[in-house]
């Protein structure tokens, strides 16, 4: 009973922190140290002690360096006419396929998640480019919308990947592995999503309209030469990782390099570009990383109260199986999506839920993938969906109709996690495979 009133007590403070409108970061900070000081009994002396040593660790973390790495040579990328180019590219090759021009949201998606590690940058880079374009041609501006929605997620799960990072870190998996492991199961998304297109498109209800007269025929190599700027960056980055060339933080900044000399050589670096998108990296930076620093006081908090152990041992109790216990974490998750964005999941309910899957035999590399996808899940569900806030901005829709949009490829995202626990070689498959039969 006592381990039950720890774990609800934590509970409520992170509630009431977060419920006064409390900075996120800050929040799990002041539940560590509430727990620490009323229910721990430690004396401020050893409190600051404990803070200031695990924090500082946490800090000087290598991996972290390549945090502000990718996310700035995301931006440089977005500030660029580099995902206009992968748009006018994509599209002459996508028209022969039923929905046309609607693919070019999942393709383009896809492609752009391997550059810029984050959803919303994803979904917003390929919004500002395709929901105009795709209403003047006469395409359903609800399924245009909703498809991007869901496309826009995969930023998450493609490597590179910011949460993936986020998640390494904390649950001490390899990087590497973990951006392999997310290669096959976002591109098995996608394909979900461009299948349920191809129906809708082959379905009529002016999904699609009857004529594209825009669309070139026949395919020049000039749309070819448009999405070699981001086939480049993705070879030279991931290349460079799987190679053994360079660790993921070195590979950041070898990407940082190819995208400064991308926007050199199309005659699109300025020093406003320059400035604005280290500025925009070093907001975001800060946002991640203090979470993550928050999220190892907090875990080590927990830690001095055996909660994580506890818990764990509390639901072994109930003699759940291996796959009952997964179904319960989804719920778990998807409630956590209604109210909280991705890397706040992560860093927040790793310190119970990964020892418990652990417990039940699941591999934590596979783990890493399954609880992405439940975090792309939370970007499409209002009320506090990233990308739905994102699309109201581009379309003036409301979050409501958004999510009425998007509703179907949250099922299918819904599919895709039931595939991944069902046949996790999906996303072990490729780590196993570089690494030489190491998971």
């Amino acid at each position: 009973m006592l381990e039950v009133g720890a774990g609800l007590t934590v509970l409520f403070l992170i509630f009431l922190y977060l419920g006064i409108g409390v900075w996120v970061f800050i929040g799990l900070i002041a539940v560590s140290l509430t727990v620490q000081f009323f229910l721990l009994d430690m004396s401020f002396i050893k409190m600051g002690a404990i803070a200031t040593n695990i924090m500082l660790r946490s800090a000087s973390s290598w991996e972290l360096a390549a945090i502000p790495m990718f996310i700035w040579m995301g931006d440089i990328i977005f500030r660029t006419d580099v995902s206009r180019r992968l748009f006018d590219g994509l599209a002459p090759l996508v028209s022969r396929i039923p929905g046309r021009l609607l693919h070019a949201n999942i393709v383009g998606c896809t492609i752009f998640a391997a550059v810029s590690g984050s959803s919303t940058a994803t979904a917003v880079t390929v919004g500002k480019i395709s929901l105009d374009e795709l209403s003047a041609r006469g395409y359903q501006r609800e399924i245009a919308v909703g498809s991007l929605a869901g496309a826009g997620s995969l930023g998450l799960l493609i490597p590179p990947s910011i949460v993936m990072i986020v998640y390494g870190i904390l649950a001490e998996v390899s990087i590497i592995s973990l951006f392999a492991a997310g290669v096959l199961p976002g591109l098995m998304i996608a394909g979900l999503y461009s299948a349920y297109i191809a129906w809708r498109g082959r379905s009529g209800a002016g999904v699609v309209p009857e004529v594209d007269n825009q669309i070139r025929q026949p395919i020049r190599l000039q749309d070819f030469m448009n999405l070699m700027p981001v086939f480049l960056l993705v070879v030279v980055v991931l290349g460079s990782i799987y190679s053994g060339l360079a660790t993921p933080s070195e590979a950041a900044a070898i990407g940082v390099t190819a995208a400064l000399l991308i926007a050199l050589v199309t005659r699109q670096l300025t020093w406003d570009l320059l400035t604005q998108s280290i500025a925009s990296a070093v907001k975001m930076s800060v946002m991640v990383v203090s979470l993550v620093i928050a999220a190892a006081l907090l875990s080590t908090t927990m830690g001095y109260l055996h909660l994580p152990q506890n818990v764990a041992t509390a639901i072994a109790g109930l003699e759940l199986s291996p796959y009952a216990l997964m179904a319960l974490l989804a719920v778990f998750y998807v409630l956590l999506g209604l109210f909280l964005e991705g890397i706040s999941i992560t860093v927040m309910s790793l310190p119970i839920t990964l020892p418990l899957v652990m417990q039940a035999g699941f591999d934590p590399l596979w783990f890493g993938i399954f609880l992405i996808l439940m975090v792309e899940l939370a970007t499409i569900t209002p009320p506090v969906g990233f990308n739905l806030f994102v699309l109201q901005g581009l379309t003036n829709m409301s979050i409501s109709q958004i999510a009425k949009a998007a509703a179907p490829f949250f099922l299918l995202l819904c599919v895709g996690v039931v595939l991944l626990t069902l046949f996790p070689q999906i996303a072990l498959w490729l780590p196993n495979l570089i690494s030489g039969g190491g998971a």
